[in-house]
């Protein structure tokens, strides 16, 4: 069925800009008043330097007894007074800043310089102090402040120019969020146990990606965007459907990148060499370049970087098949459009290639028998346009994304096809091609002592999949099509409402259009189906912050996924239900003496839950399954136990049950994937040698066990997976070095109990930890320390 979208695209433009040209008009006069600026961002840098850019935003003099050490500042941003942002930037200094007017201050040397102090990094696990601001909550909020459940994940200096670092590094230390074990660029995510399947198919993910404020993917698997010169990670746990829209049942996992520096140029790199034990060698490496080309008015940003990742799995007589190779780069095009305005253009691209799987099919073992290469690509084109007004009473921003997703990947299908209608099958071969178009425009500001945000959204998203029999003499076998689009348009707002000093209520809600159209064709029948929802998903809550740094909140929130279609029992296509998620939460974040801590409690009803299941031929399918249930705790802690020492904890306790619509199935009903319990501990330790500022690391993961499906005939076993973590680096200058070695313990335990659909039902399958790795890392920065 052909689909004529045309109208609504352009549809979609007007209404876009002729909003954009209405916000800007009415945002001029309200910086015409004078406005005074209130929030500050400013990066680490020579102290002179960060000083001066300080005044330049706030417009107020800061000037120096004599000429200032050229060391690195304390990177500063939020909404916060002047006198609290000097505090930040000097701390550690051994300078001061005395107020000498209503808008003048002098750093002046402290009366006794304590002595010098290492500048620690920061562990990949969650921050959860107070200077954390989150804004994928669509408005500015700190996190001590913000009455939901969320993780920020912040990369060291030395950290964020690492290739290596995915999302599996975020996953191994936020409590809640689970990947499956397939692979960079195979894997779902999961968040709180909202868990649908093992096993990818067509329906839309339970969790949203983002990179900055556009989304990427709609039906995608994670496509394993590396962490390379980003900010931080923000995720928001829980349905998020008042504030993202259809799909975001489980939450949102946002990549927030560094924006090009207007007013410094900039230099970095990095290269890693590793080793697998008993497997290959690798090499990756990154580099970011920051280009003022009009100082302060517009700058370019320039990110490129690289892996090859060796292999470790032995397949017949091809030792170490699946080695992986991946390379990125990322532009990004800074504008000062004046009037308290910024423009920022944005593209990316990444390309993931694996050469071959990494299961087996005996426990325990790195190696299995002679088969096909099973490789597998995932591809991402994006591009966006952002422009925002971000100081003033009233914030304004206004973004437009495109993304182009390829997610190709091929399986030996010479057992287990038989049932497919070809007589010598050899590979299976399974491509999608997915696009999404996300568009937004937003307010956020206060009336008084109410806070409000106000928006308007359209996305548009396209996948195309099909799933093919090769054979031999080059014969070809369409077993499967299915083309599908979506459209949402939504508006959304969310208010803010003080009751006392210290406890306020907040509401918010989305009212959507959400239409599919979708066109299969499976064997000899086809089918056409269109499915139009309206709807509204609200979410309320209630915080209270007796003092500073303590909040204590309940939060309800949802979000629907539009239905889709399956085949029956029966073989002919029909249509599904549309699953709700509805999720009441409770959070207590507070500081104790040295330790702080953030403790989550959450319980989630899931009905008519769409699951993609295997079927006997195996070809996976979408089928309505049940509701379920899901209720878990979570806790994340932070503490300095001694001068120099760091410690960060959490752990996890759930239950996800599901309620089948046969009655008659046994077998444990546990949702899958999702681990009932995990634990991790991290100790950081800060030292010098000679000239060297050292740290020295540790951690532990534990993650407990879980099951591949609740259907009896795949009910296996994985998880209850042991695994170790430690780091020594050092940094002098501009120079750093670390050696990493993962895996300390060499553990084999099964991460994920599947890798080929045609061959699970009758060859158990696993895949083994990592073996132990050693990678030993390089750092250059300009200017300043790598930390």
């Amino acid at each position: 069925m052909a689909i004529q979208r045309s109208g609504i695209w352009r549809s979609s433009w007007g209404w876009c800009w002729c909003t954009t040209a209405i916000l800007i008009a009415w945002s001029l006069p309200a910086e015409a008043q004078g406005d005074a600026r209130e929030s500050i961002d400013v990066e680490s840098a020579n102290l002179p330097e960060a000083l001066a850019e300080l005044a330049r935003e706030v417009g107020v003099s800061i000037g120096a007894e004599g000429a200032l050490p050229r060391q690195r500042s304390t990177p500063v941003k939020g909404r916060m007074t002047v006198d609290r942002a000097l505090a930040r930037m000097l701390a550690g200094t051994g300078y001061f800043a005395r107020r000498v007017g209503a808008t003048a201050w002098r750093i002046e040397r402290a009366p006794a310089s304590p002595p010098p102090t290492v500048s620690r990094p920061k562990i990949v696990p969650p921050t959860i102090g107070p200077d954390i601001v989150v804004t994928a909550t669509k408005r500015e909020v700190s996190l001590d402040s913000a009455p939901i459940a969320v993780a920020v994940v912040r990369p060291d200096a030395f950290q964020q120019m690492r290739a290596s670092r995915d999302s599996a590094t975020v996953a191994a230390n936020v409590e809640g969020f689970s990947l499956t074990g397939q692979g960079p660029g195979r894997n779902r995510m999961f968040l709180r146990g909202v868990a649908d399947s093992a096993f990818g198919g067509r329906t839309q993910s339970t969790v949203a990606v983002l990179l900055d404020d556009a989304r990427v993917t709609y039906a995608a698997p994670d496509p394993d965007i590396r962490l390379v010169d980003v900010e931080r990670v923000e995720i928001l746990k829980g349905p998020q459907g008042s504030l993202y829209g259809t799909g975001a049942l489980g939450g949102i996992y946002r990549v927030v990148t560094r924006r090009a520096n207007l007013s410094r140029t900039e230099f970095a790199a990095s290269v890693t060499g590793e080793t697998v034990q008993r497997g290959s060698t690798g090499i990756s490496g990154s580099a970011m370049a920051n280009l003022p080309l009009a100082r302060d008015k517009v700058a370019l940003r320039l990110v490129g970087y690289g892996e090859l990742a060796p292999g470790w799995v032995d397949t017949g007589a091809r030792k170490d098949s699946n080695n992986s190779s991946l390379f990125g780069f990322r532009a990004g095009l800074g504008i000062d459009i004046g009037a308290g305005w910024r423009a920022d253009a944005t593209g990316f691209a990444q390309w993931l290639d694996a050469d071959d799987s990494r299961y087996v099919y005996v426990p325990l073992a790195r190696s299995r028998p002679a088969q096909l290469a099973e490789m597998h690509d995932n591809d991402m084109l994006h591009g966006s346009l952002r422009a925002a007004r971000e100081e003033g009473p009233v914030r304004i921003v206004m973004s437009s994304g495109y993304t182009r997703h390829d997610v190709n990947e091929r399986f030996d299908a010479t057992q287990g096809a038989e049932l497919l209608g070809m007589g010598d099958p050899q590979l299976l071969l399974d491509s999608n091609e997915y696009k999404v178009w996300d568009n937004e425009i937003r307010a956020d500001g206060h009336l008084g002592s109410l806070g409000w945000l106000g928006g308007i959204s359209y996305l548009s998203a396209a996948q195309k999949s099909s799933r093919n029999l090769s054979g031999l003499a080059d014969t070809n076998l369409a077993v499967d099509n299915d083309n599908r689009s979506a459209e949402e348009l939504a508006l959304f707002g969310e208010l803010s409402i003080p009751l006392t000093d210290r406890l306020e209520a907040t509401a918010g809600a989305r009212a959507f259009r959400s239409l599919i159209e979708e066109s299969r064709i499976e064997g000899a029948r086809a089918a056409d189906f269109r499915f139009i929802r309206y709807g509204i998903t609200p979410a309320v809550g209630l915080s209270w912050k007796p003092e500073p740094g303590r909040l204590i909140y309940a939060h309800y929130g949802s979000a629907f996924r539009q239905g889709g279609t399956g085949v029956g029992d029966d073989g002919t296509i029909q249509a599904l239900d549309g699953d709700e998620l509805e999720t009441l939460s409770a959070g207590w974040r507070d500081t104790i003496g040295a330790i702080r801590f953030d403790l989550g409690l959450y319980h989630s009803w899931w009905s008519s839950i769409q699951s993609d299941v295997l079927r006997p031929n195996g070809l996976i399918e979408t089928a309505n399954v049940g509701k379920g249930a899901i209720s878990g705790a979570e806790l994340s802690i932070e503490a300095e136990p001694a001068e120099r020492w760091h410690l960060q904890a959490g752990a996890m306790l759930q239950s996800a049950k599901i309620d089948p619509l046969d009655a008659s199935t046994d077998g444990d009903r546990r949702l899958p994937v999702v681990p009932n319990m995990t634990f991790r501990a991290a100790l950081l330790h800060d030292f010098y040698l000679g000239d060297w500022d050292m740290s020295a690391r540790a951690q532990l993961n534990y993650f407990g066990s879980a099951r591949l499906s609740f259907d009896p005939a795949l009910d296996r076993k994985m998880g209850k997976i042991i695994d170790a973590v430690a780091e020594l680096r050092g940094s002098r200058g501009p120079f750093g070095v670390a050696l990493e070695v993962l895996n300390l313990f060499d553990g084999r335990h099964d991460t994920f109990a599947y890798g080929n659909p045609l061959r699970v039902r009758t060859m158990p399958q696993f895949t083994p930890q990592q073996p132990r790795t050693f990678r030993l890392t390089l750092s250059y920065r300009p200017g300043g320390s790598a930390e």
